[in-house]
């Protein structure tokens, strides 16, 4: 009994202990005094390290940070989307009356000439018609200008040369009306064009209404996408467009923005958009699945920050600027209020409120207090010096489509070296690795068939098919 208690009271004595040991290693630290030392429980000296260097009278200890510099980039603010191509102009031929086939002057995928003949139906029965209307509307004229001869002499009275200038507009009626019926028996092309697979042959008897064959215009294909209503107010007629290809990897054609649909779908709330396309290479046909990107502005020196240095409060947007403190050598953060444009992969424009080389905040920003923290800025990797924003520009993700794939010509990788005080080293931050960059193909000598006139200054002016960048 006697070593039972005395067990409990060793364990008590121990738990005790435990407890005491705790509580003085997380007892909270005592106030610091005016001239910023702090006296820790049970002494009277001040701390030491309670005033970090750098740090400023009454600011409280220097909080390490990352940071990194704005820099300056080319930006494109762009639409990513999936269409699919359709001729300029594209017909099925079909005859107007029924009749059998006794000519077919073309050859499948022949390319045709605007009012040539294409197909030839029997029209034995038409041009005998046109003959015997040929021969009235000779004998009404005979007729005709005799009685007006007469009528001059006083042989005849003026209503026999009425009747007789009546019989020869009905003659001239009946042989208009024989030339019509014959020459609706022969199908000419509407424009110029290539024609399709023919499903008739010489002998067959079609009826009104029977398809023939198809006559494509590829000089210049259209392509239509959508693209979603928040981007109604960028896209504009004349803007460019970069369209890639499953079936044509690694080369990349431009279109140009030719109509844009007034009305706005109901069921998926997207506007309808139509670019045009240089294809005299023949290269593109109609139907082809296509990815395009609308291309809405173009930026060169636009200010860019990562986007860790970003902090949302609400429908605003701040960053931390790190500035030289009071005292030398020192520096603090300084809360700021900045405006965002356009985003790419890692990166967001900040169109107001930070300037270049001006060095924010990127990570550690949840150890600032208050404004005007001192801060320390920590270098996590080994610093880059003399490397510089490379060359092309970053696409920005205003994406729209419903499962575009990203597209070939992807934005070209950057680097940013960082160091604006002596006290701190460079900080080194650097954009995503650039896919291949597909080849823009060059179009063939002579006008563009898609005629799209110059605009005026102020807007940008439409690029067509070039030399690759």
């Amino acid at each position: 009994m006697a070593s039972k208690t005395r067990y409990i009271v060793v364990a008590v004595a121990g738990i005790a202990a435990a407890s005491g040991g705790a509580w003085w290693l997380q007892r909270p630290a005592a106030p610091p005094k005016a001239d910023g030392a702090v006296t820790p429980a049970g002494g009277n000296g001040p701390s030491a390290g309670a005033r970090g260097p750098g740090g400023q009278g009454g600011a409280g200890r220097v909080v390490a940070v990352e940071a990194t510099s704005v820099r300056q980039m080319a930006l494109r603010d762009d639409a990513e989307a999936v269409g699919s191509l359709r001729s300029r102009r594209s017909v099925v031929l079909r005859p107007e009356v029924s009749g059998r086939i006794t000519q077919l002057n073309f050859t499948d995928g022949q390319r045709v000439r605007q009012g040539q003949v294409l197909v030839q139906f029997d029209d034995q029965l038409p041009r005998a018609q046109v003959q015997q209307s040929q021969a009235e509307l000779s004998i009404a004229q005979a007729n005709h200008k005799r009685n007006q001869e007469l009528v001059a002499q006083g042989f005849i009275s003026q209503r026999s040369v009425d009747e007789s200038a009546a019989n020869l507009e009905v003659a001239q009626a009946k042989l208009s009306l024989s030339q019509a019926t014959a020459s609706r028996l022969r199908i000419l092309a509407p424009f110029d064009g290539i024609a399709g697979i023919r499903g008739v042959n010489v002998g067959d008897y079609l009826k009104d209404g029977a398809d023939i064959v198809n006559v494509e215009d590829l000089d210049a294909v259209y392509v239509d996408f959508r693209l979603p209503e928040r981007l109604q107010g960028k896209v504009r007629t004349g803007q460019t467009a970069r369209v890639v290809f499953d079936a044509l990897p690694g080369v990349r054609y431009a279109a140009v923005v030719q109509a844009i649909n007034p009305q706005i779908d109901a069921d998926g709330r997207a506007v309808a958009v139509r670019g045009c396309i240089d294809n005299r290479r023949l290269q593109l046909r109609p139907g082809m699945f296509a990815r395009v990107t609308t291309v809405f502005s173009e930026r060169a020196n636009a200010r860019v920050v990562p986007e860790e240095a970003i902090v949302p409060e609400g429908s605003n947007a701040f960053v931390y600027k790190v500035i030289e403190g009071k005292e030398p050598g020192t520096r603090v953060a300084q809360r700021t209020a900045v405006t965002l444009g356009a985003r790419a992969p890692g990166l967001v424009e900040v169109v107001d409120g930070l300037a270049a080389d001006d060095l924010v905040v990127t990570a550690g920003q949840q150890r600032i207090q208050r404004d005007g923290t001192a801060v320390r800025v920590v270098v996590l990797g080994q610093p880059e010096a003399g490397r510089g924003a490379a060359a092309g520009p970053a696409r920005a993700t205003s994406s729209a489509a419903s499962g575009a794939a990203p597209m070939a010509d992807a934005p070209a990788s950057a680097a940013l070296s960082v160091g604006k005080a002596a006290t701190a080293a460079p900080v080194t931050a650097s954009a995503p690795a650039a896919a291949p960059v597909a080849a823009l193909v060059e179009p063939l000598p002579g006008p563009n068939p898609c005629q799209v006139a110059g605009t005026s200054s102020g807007r940008s002016a439409p690029v067509l098919p070039g030399k690759p960048a």
